[in-house]
């Protein structure tokens, strides 16, 4: 798909779902749909309404600074939304590094993790694909099919709602996170195969990535139910790989002298166990 194409289903799918109340607009009563209409968007961005349906349909190629840095300002996007609108607009100016090998985890980086006997950590690639873990982690998601993949495992196990208690937000953010990982780069087969499996057989997957809701995950809390130890409240924390620019280092963690940081031990002591091949 055309750069100008995507610039223009971005644009008319955060259109939809931006509130009149969002974009400072007066309350004037029902709406046959919730979003803004074309109109009111040209308006706000100080642009016609000819111009903005030009760019909606893929008929307008270049956008100014000044109708993208309003349009960042009427559709309410955050900071990972609005570089990719710019991306959009401007093809190729994300700067992917070469360095390293996407699949390949750094053997130091391995050491390291697999240190950490009461942290659990895994590496995942672009479209989070998890390339490595520590025991910890194993033991957190033991006997979750999909686990090879967070997008698999949130949208095609039919366990992960009861194992993700918040499953919505973590699905939404998974998804938000994807679209940000890809920016205008589309056409990647992996990413094709991926967002193909999970249109074809997620109705949710499919209206979360009709959003187009951009943020990437940095840090974040999280609620899960582990089946061996009961309830967790964890804290992710999301880092990129020096070197390996589509990797990133996710580190899962508890709140000292908590409830779920004593879970989280009672697991790192079962998970030593197996790993030691204990009962």
């Amino acid at each position: 798909m055309g750069s100008d194409k995507l610039l223009g289903e971005f644009l008319r799918a955060r259109r939809e779902v931006t509130t009149p109340e969002q974009a400072g607009l007066p309350d004037v009563g029902p709406r046959r749909t919730p979003g803004l209409r074309r109109e009111e968007v040209a308006t706000l961005a100080d642009v016609s309404t000819d111009y903005y349906v030009r760019l909606e349909q893929g008929r307008e190629h270049h956008p100014s600074e000044r109708v993208l840095d309003a349009l960042v300002r009427v559709l309410c996007l955050g900071p990972d939304a609005a570089a990719h609108l710019y991306e959009l607009a401007h093809p190729g100016s994300r700067q992917r590094g070469t360095a390293g090998e996407p699949d390949r985890v750094s053997p130091a980086l391995l050491r390291l993790m697999r240190g950490w006997s009461h942290t659990a950590a895994f590496v995942m690639g672009r479209w989070q694909d998890v390339l490595a873990t520590n025991p910890l982690a194993d033991a957190l998601h033991d006997g979750l099919e999909y686990a090879d993949n967070l997008l698999r495992l949130t949208f095609l196990n039919p366990e992960a709602r009861v194992f993700y208690r918040d499953w919505e937000r973590v699905a939404r953010s998974r998804v938000a996170h994807l679209r940000a990982a890809a920016g205008a780069d589309l056409d990647d087969p992996r990413l094709i195969e991926l967002v193909g499996e999970l249109s074809l057989i997620s109705e949710d997957f499919r209206q979360l990535w009709a959003r187009h809701d951009v943020f990437g995950i940095t840090r974040e809390s999280r609620r899960i139910h582990h089946r061996q130890v009961g309830d967790l409240t964890l804290t992710t924390e999301v880092f990129n790989v020096a070197g390996t620019p589509d990797q990133q280092l996710v580190v899962v963690h508890t709140e000292p002298a908590s409830p779920s940081e004593r879970a989280l031990a009672l697991l790192a002591g079962l998970a030593v166990m197996t790993h030691d091949g204990g009962p």
